[in-house]
């Protein structure tokens, strides 16, 4: 048998050298691979997290500002924000385009819906780089649905709209230089956040902020959740709500009236305040000129919160506590005697208004008539170190401590005994309208002086926790009550007396105690006074009733334009009439005219049974809203024990499907109120009262599509005509 004989194959060699080496090496990397987790340095766990794992970010609301009565001031609402698709292969149908066909096109019709000129709109749509969308930046965000709808009608290829949150204030210019403004601000990382620019939506920022929340899970190449993933999931925190003293009505009351005398005389500017003299709450407070927050329309002239923090000359207001000074320091002789009409110290001679007083008269009468001679003399008597004394404990020329930032102090002149004259009637030294406020309290309240405040309580919203509550503070004890009951009397009688400056500040059915002021205001270069009828800044000081004061308020309006025969507490009187009488009525105190109601207790539901609470309510005279399917009541509106009256909507909450109730009527605090328990997308357009819904009644609510409801303004309420009262009002002021 033949022997093979055996040949070595280079070629065979150097492929199994080759593959066997190649093997070699897959397999120490596959083996390196799974010890170490790496690739050049890159870990692949978490390559693959950042691949597979998304992330959703749940947003937090901002909290809502409520007056003393959980009405809404500010909150969170739905808007839409603006998106553009430009690039081309977005479109795979071209008979359906899906991007933007025409951008020039596009830019003029857009430059019509949103604050954004057509060619800086026209530059985005045609951006360099070929970005896949584009967005038009804050002129592109807070689209509101009427806005939306109109531009969808116009079908334009690749404007798209996503839902988005904006800063909502439903009563428009409501408080404004208090409550400010918050807008939506670009973040270094692309986002953006709410930020409160002015007022308590800027001092308050840190607190009303929320802190988004994350969702996260694991998804295919398609974004769809894998098998047995887990999704975890990071609740937002909503920001704190802010309760503040505002009462709505009393607020819209001031609002309305001083709007009206705005625009009736056309003065340089306005301040009104209303509050509580029993605690120090500020009920209402308001300035001309206003903005309106959501277009901040009207805000290029002054950021300042006047009552706050601007100061002025008080005028004849400031006798109010010249005299509580001499009642109290025992120097007050009512009936004694003294020569009017002008007055030497010195160099200084000062006059009465008129010029050439009403000879020898009592110092009651020259209260009554605002003589400045009158504190003059008292000055005099009482001498000038015990006057100081009454000033400074009154607080004037030191902060109020009231709950905002930026408080003017005001100057009271003590070092020259001319100024301390002139101050005595209110000319030189200067005061903010919040400093009178704080000292009236005093008088009207026997003697206890409250600090005074707009912060009722702050409320975490995702615990119901009471973060801040704030209590009436008695600040000092500047008289006592013997003497805030004089001065209630004095004051009074300048309302009511034949030879009284504040004759036109008769309310029917309540006795009004107060005093005029009328003082000159300096130049705008600071060297002199302005000088003329029309020139002058004029006020009132009051309150009501006279005799156990439940409000306080103080109106001043610095050069309105009076006709000939016009005098300065006339557009005043306008204001401070309408408001008094309308906030007392309101407020149920001393109603002589005002009809008597049913009023029914609510009791507590919460466990019990809707349907068998449903006819409970209604024959109570109440009007039962059930929020769900029915069944155990888990929340109610208004809480237990809370005061209704005949007619009152009743809120329920349970469970299951919620059926859309017809809100025709409805006025707009209930209709927040039914919007927050239930949850629900409903977009409020307008105040009052409701005209229209976009979902018809009976409508069960299945998805998340926006409810938009319309509100048409109401008649004013109260509405009553200023009385025309004959006097001849206070005069012009003389140095």
């Amino acid at each position: 048998m033949k022997k093979k004989k055996f040949r070595f194959q280079l070629g065979a060699f150097l492929m199994f050298a080759i593959y066997g080496g190649l093997f070699l090496l897959l397999f120490w990397r596959i083996v390196h691979i799974q010890a170490t987790g790496e690739v050049e340095g890159h870990a692949l766990a978490v390559e693959a997290a950042a691949k597979y794992e998304k992330e959703t970010v749940l947003a937090a609301d901002r909290g809502k500002i409520l007056d003393r009565d959980g009405n809404i001031i500010a909150e969170d609402t739905l808007s839409y924000r603006l998106i553009a698709v430009v690039r081309e292969s977005a479109t795979t149908n071209p008979e359906k385009p899906r991007h933007v066909v025409d951008p020039q096109e596009t830019a003029k019709i857009l430059a019509q819906y949103i604050p954004m000129d057509e060619a800086e709109i026209y530059a985005r749509l045609t951006k360099e780089g070929d970005p896949y969308q584009v967005e038009f930046k804050s002129a592109g965000r807070g689209i509101s649905h009427e806005v939306k709808t109109e531009i969808d009608e116009l079908k334009l290829p690749g404007i798209l709209f996503v839902s988005d949150t904006k800063r909502y204030y439903p009563n428009g210019s409501f408080a404004a230089h208090l409550i400010g403004f918050a807008l939506k601000e670009d973040q270094k990382d692309g986002t953006t956040k709410t930020v409160g620019k002015m007022g308590l939506e800027s001092i308050y920022n840190d607190q009303l902020t929320g802190t988004d929340g994350a969702l996260k899970y694991q998804s295919d190449a398609f974004r769809y959740l894998l098998p047995n993933s887990e999704k975890m999931v990071q609740p937002a925190t909503d920001g704190s709500d802010i309760h503040l003293t505002l009462d709505k009505s009393i607020q819209n009351f001031l609002e309305d009236a001083m709007s009206r005398v705005n625009d009736e005389y056309n003065p340089e500017s306005m301040v009104g305040v209303v509050a509580n003299p029993k605690t120090g709450e500020i009920l209402a407070i308001s300035q001309r000129p206003t903005f309106d927050p959501d277009t901040r329309a009207g805000l290029e002239t002054n950021w300042l919160n006047d009552v706050i923090e601007n100061v002025i000359e008080p005028g004849s207001t400031m006798k109010i506590f010249t005299v509580g000074a001499a009642v109290d320091s025992g120097n007050w002789h009512p009936n004694a005697t003294y020569q009017s009409g002008q007055y030497t110290l010195l160099d200084r001679t000062i006059r009465d208004h008129n010029l050439v007083g009403w000879g020898t008269i009592s110092y009651l009468e020259g209260f009554q008539r605002s003589s400045n001679t009158a504190m003059a003399h008292l000055l005099e008597i009482m001498g000038r170190d015990t006057f100081v004394e009454y000033i400074n404990k009154f607080g004037f020329g030191e902060k109020t401590g009231i709950d905002l930032p930026r408080e003017a102090t005001g100057t009271i002149l003590t070092k020259v005994p001319s100024n301390v004259l002139t101050t005595s009637y209110g000319q030189g030294s200067t005061v903010t309208p919040i400093q009178l406020i704080q000292g009236l309290t005093a008088i009207a309240n026997d003697g206890e002086m409250m600090q005074p405040y707009v912060i009722d309580k702050i409320v975490d919203p995702n615990t119901g926790e009471v973060t801040f509550d704030s209590k009436p503070t008695v600040k000092s004890k500047p008289i006592s009550a013997e003497t805030a009951k004089t001065m209630r009397e004095l004051l009074a009688s300048t309302v009511t007396s034949e030879v009284g400056t504040a004759k036109r500040f008769q309310i029917e059915g309540y006795e009004v105690a107060g005093k005029t002021g009328t003082a000159q205001m300096p130049k705008k270069n600071g060297v002199g006074y302005d000088w003329g009828k029309n020139e002058f800044l004029y006020s009132f000081l009051g309150m009501a009733p006279a005799d156990d004061p439940q409000l306080i308020m103080y109106i001043a309006i610095a050069k309105p334009q009076l006709s000939a025969t016009e005098v300065g507490s006339e557009p005043v009187s306008q204001v401070f009439n309408s408001v008094m009488q309308n906030s007392l009525k309101y407020l149920n105190i001393n109603p002589e005219d005002v009809a008597k109601v049913k009023v029914t207790s609510v009791a507590d539901y919460v466990g019990q049974q809707a349907e068998a609470i449903q006819i409970e309510l209604m024959n109570e005279g109440l009007q039962p809203i059930i929020i769900g399917k029915g069944g155990e009541v888990i929340a109610q509106y208004p809480k237990a024990e809370t005061k209704a009256t005949a007619g009152s909507l009743v809120f329920l909450k349970t469970d299951g499907e919620i059926t859309l109730p017809s809100f025709t009527e409805w006025s707009l605090r209930n209709l927040l109120v039914y919007k927050t328990m239930s949850k629900l997308p409903i977009e409020i357009i307008g105040e009052g009262y409701v005209e229209s819904q976009s979902a018809s009644p009976n409508t069960v609510i299945l998805d998340n599509a926006p409810i938009v409801v319309k509100l048409k303004t109401p008649e004013q309420s109260f509405a009553t005509p200023v009385e025309e009262i004959g006097d001849e009002g206070e005069q012009l002021p003389q140095d």
